[in-house]
C-alpha cells in the first residue's frame, strides 16, 4: 500500500518521464534536416541532398581493402531491389581506418563498379572522423541529435535516415546489409508516408 507521498512522487515521475519525451520529440524536429546538406562526387561537382527529399536513406563510409568490402554487393542489392520505393544508398569513402581506402576517386568508382556493379553515387573521399570532419559526417555523428552521435568506429558503418531527414538508426560495420533485421528496418522506413 502507497502513502500519499509515494503516490505523488510517483506521479510526479511519471510525468516527469512524459515530459522529458515530449521534450526529446520536440527536439528531434529542430534538429537540422539531412536533406539541407551537400557533398562533393568524385568530379568535384556538389551533390545537394534536397534532390533526395522524401526518400529514405542508407548512408555508408565505405573502403576497398576492408574486411568488409563485400558488403558493398550487398549495398548494390538492396539499392536495387528498393530504388523505385524510394530508397538512396550513399557510399562515402575514407581512408580513416587503417588506410584501406588508399586509391583516388577514379579508382574507388573503378573499382566499386568492376568488382561489385555499384550503380548508387559513391561520393568524394573524405574523412569521416577528426578535425578534417566532412559535413555529412559531422551530422551523422554530431549533429543528428541525442543517442545517434559518436565517432565512426570502422569502415561499412550505416545509417539510416528517415524520408523527413532525421537521423533515425545506425549501425556498426559487423551488421550485414544483408541481414533480416536490417532489412526489416529499411522496410519500416519505406512502410510510413
Amino acid at each position: 500500500m502507497e502513502n500519499k507521498n509515494g503516490s505523488r512522487i510517483g506521479n510526479f515521475l511519471k510525468s516527469a518521464l512524459v515530459l522529458t519525451g515530449a521534450r526529446q520529440a520536440a527536439a528531434a524536429e529542430d534538429l537540422p534536416s539531412f536533406f539541407t546538406l551537400k557533398a562533393a562526387k568524385p568530379n568535384g561537382a556538389e551533390q545537394n541532398f534536397a534532390d533526395f527529399q522524401g526518400k529514405v536513406v542508407l548512408a555508408v563510409n565505405v573502403a576497398s581493402q576492408c574486411g568488409f568490402t563485400n558488403q558493398y554487393r550487398d549495398l548494390e542489392a538492396l539499392h536495387q531491389k528498393y530504388k523505385d520505393q524510394g530508397l538512396v544508398v550513399l557510399g562515402f569513402p575514407s581512408n580513416d581506418f587503417g588506410g584501406q581506402e588508399p586509391g583516388s576517386d577514379d579508382e574507388i568508382q573503378k573499382f566499386c563498379s568492376l568488382n561489385f556493379g555499384v550503380t548508387f553515387p559513391v561520393f568524394k573521399k573524405g574523412p569521416v572522423k577528426g578535425e578534417q570532419i566532412q559535413p555529412v559526417y559531422k551530422y551523422l555523428t554530431v549533429d543528428a541529435g541525442p543517442g545517434m552521435g559518436g565517432a565512426v568506429l570502422w569502415n561499412f558503418e550505416k545509417f539510416l535516415i528517415d524520408r523527413k531527414g532525421r537521423l533515425v538508426n545506425r549501425f556498426r560495420s559487423v551488421t550485414n546489409p544483408s541481414s533480416k533485421k536490417f532489412e526489416a528496418e529499411i522496410q519500416k522506413l519505406l512502410a510510413a508516408k
